[in-house]
Formats: C-alpha cells, sequence, structure tokens
C-alpha cells in the first residue's frame, strides 16, 4: 500500500452506521474506503443477543450481527481496512487524515461513525462479567432480566430512564446513587419514587460483584468514609451502569462542532457536520437514541448526502 492515498469515500468507524454507510457507499459506486478502529463491530460486540433489530425474529448475537453487516458490505466492493484515524486535517479539501501506521489518505467525502463509549466505574470485576451480568444498556439487555432483581448506578436522567424502563420488565431495580440525592429533572424524580418496584439506595458506591454464573450480586458501601460506614453484599441478577457516554470525537474536534459533551452537532436532522463534505452518522452524534436501528439509519443518510455531495461537485 502507498503511503499517500486518495478515496472519494472515506469511512471511519465500524458499528451499525460506519458498515451501514459502507454498504450504500459501495452501491452507489463511491468505492468507500472503511477504518474499524479500535472496536471493530462497535459496542454491539460487547453485548450478547440483540433482539430488537428487525430481520432477526430469534435474536442474533451481536459479534455476528456485525460480520453479517461486514460481509454485506465486502460484498459490495467496501474496502474494509484495521486501523485508527489518528489525526485529521479539514482545512481544506481533499481532507487529509492519517492513520495510526503513518498511511495519509486525501478523502472527498468523510463519513465519521465512532460511536460512543459508556463510561464504567473502573472496577475489574465489570470487565470480567461483561456480558454476563453486566451492561450498559437497558433497552437492550432489559428483556434478559424480566421477573429478575437489577441494579442500576447512577442518579440523573439516563439512570432514571433506564430504571424506570427496567422496572417494567425485573421484579425489583435498585438504584445505586453515589450523592444523597438524584441529579435527575424533577419530573424524572417523581417517576421513579412513583414506582413501587423501584428503591433507590442513596450514599452508596458498588465496589465490587460477585457470581460464580455471571452476575450474582453486588459488594456496595454505604456512607463510604463515613463513621457509620457499612459494607454488605446486595443481590442481583444484572448490574447496569447509567453515569453517561462519551463520543469518541477527540480527534475532529478541532474541526468539528461539538455539544459540550462531545457529540458531533448535526444540521437539520440531517448528518451534516459544519464541514461540507463530511458527515457524522450514530452515536457520536446520537445523545439520545444510541440503539443500532438509528444508527444504521443515519449511516445510510451519511452515504446518500456523500454520493449528492461528490456528484453536485463533479467528483
Amino acid at each position: 500500500m502507498e503511503n499517500i492515498e486518495r478515496v472519494r469515500c472515506l469511512i471511519i468507524g465500524s458499528g451499525p452506521a460506519g458498515y451501514t454507510a459502507a454498504i450504500y457507499a459501495s452501491r452507489a459506486s463511491l468505492n468507500p474506503v472503511q477504518y474499524c478502529g479500535l472496536q471493530m463491530g462497535g459496542q454491539l460486540t460487547q453485548t450478547t443477543i440483540v433482539e430488537n433489530f428487525p430481520g432477526y425474529p430469534e435474536g442474533v448475537d451481536g459479534n455476528q450481527m456485525m460480520l453479517e453487516f461486514r460481509a454485506q458490505a465486502e460484498r459490495f466492493g467496501a474496502d474494509i481496512r484495521d486501523g485508527v484515524i489518528t489525526e485529521v486535517d479539514f482545512s481544506k479539501a481533499p481532507y487529509k487524515l492519517t492513520t495510526d501506521d503513518g498511511h495519509v489518505i486525501y478523502a472527498d467525502t468523510v463519513i465519521i461513525a465512532t460511536g460512543a463509549s459508556a463510561k464504567y466505574l473502573g472496577l475489574a470485576d465489570e470487565e470480567k462479567y461483561k456480558g454476563e451480568g453486566v451492561s450498559a444498556c437497558a433497552t437492550c439487555d432489559g428483556f434478559f432480566y424480566r421477573k429478575r432483581t437489577v441494579a442500576v448506578v447512577g442518579g440523573g436522567d439516563t439512570a432514571c430512564e433506564e430504571a424506570l424502563y427496567l422496572a417494567g420488565l425485573a421484579k425489583k431495580v435498585y438504584m445505586i446513587v453515589r450523592k444523597p440525592f438524584l441529579r435527575a429533572s424533577d419530573v424524572m424524580k417523581k417517576r421513579v419514587y412513583e414506582k413501587e418496584n423501584i428503591e433507590i439506595l442513596f450514599e452508596h458506591n458498588a465496589i465490587g460483584l460477585y457470581g460464580d454464573n455471571g452476575v450474582e450480586g453486588a459488594h456496595v458501601v454505604k456512607r463510604k468514609g463515613e463513621p457509620d460506614e457499612q459494607i454488605y453484599d446486595l443481590p442481583i441478577d444484572g448490574f447496569f451502569l447509567a453515569i453517561g457516554h462519551k463520543p469518541n470525537s477527540d480527534v475532529f474536534k478541532p474541526w468539528i462542532e461539538t455539544d459540550e459533551v462531545g457529540y458531533i452537532k448535526t444540521v437539520n436532522g440531517r448528518p451534516l457536520t459544519n464541514v461540507p463534505g463530511v458527515y457524522a452518522a450514530g452515536d457520536v452524534a446520537d445523545p439520545h437514541y444510541r440503539q443500532a436501528i438509528t444508527a444504521a439509519a443515519t449511516g445510510c443518510q451519511a452515504a446518500l448526502e456523500a454520493k449528492n455531495y461528490l456528484a453536485e461537485n463533479g467528483l
């Protein structure tokens, strides 16, 4: 491979948004090049069974689903590569991007589909039980905990939303809240307080998990560091993190407008960024839904926008 390359469409990221963009861009004869990034297949590869994506009536393993997305993109000619984009220059077109091995690409259009990473507490047990009781998406995995007992970590609007969703499925939902109050909006707090099967554990921290066959409970500490500190075990079947997401947008921030959290700003419900010919799709630009189906939809939109941009500019 030459050290410098010119492409019509470069796709960064390989989750549902990135692979869908690659499918549509390939079918539109844009000859896309796609770099998969650090986590090939995106966040879905960290879950087990995906049951809410149309076309899979029996559910599908997240890794298998992403392999099928990839195979479909490759079938239409997408050039899919390992590697990470470490530097970008969007000051003028064609746009200059550099990979982690020093390869330089000049791209007429760029689709950013780098996703967002769920924030975790940093416990070793979170990694140990990932996919076996630990989740950062109640909508994705809540179904597996019908009539069971779960815990949600967090005290903001997202945590309340996750707890309320799970309360419609689970027998019991604990909210593990570090502070002596909820940070959520008044309306969300009211809904949580009124839900009979949600119990809020204020001034609690999770310090570990245990279980021989997946998560069977959490080690928690009440009023950590205080004279009346109490450490005990909380029996649960599922442990849901709801302390926020970090969009994977840092490398683009010198050129692309983001909100205060880091989500890429798009224009009028379309995947357009402030840089012509550069588009954002999937969770990197979505602080609200964060679902595979919505990510795939915006990947489609981004590819169609890139096709139109290239045609309008004779590229």
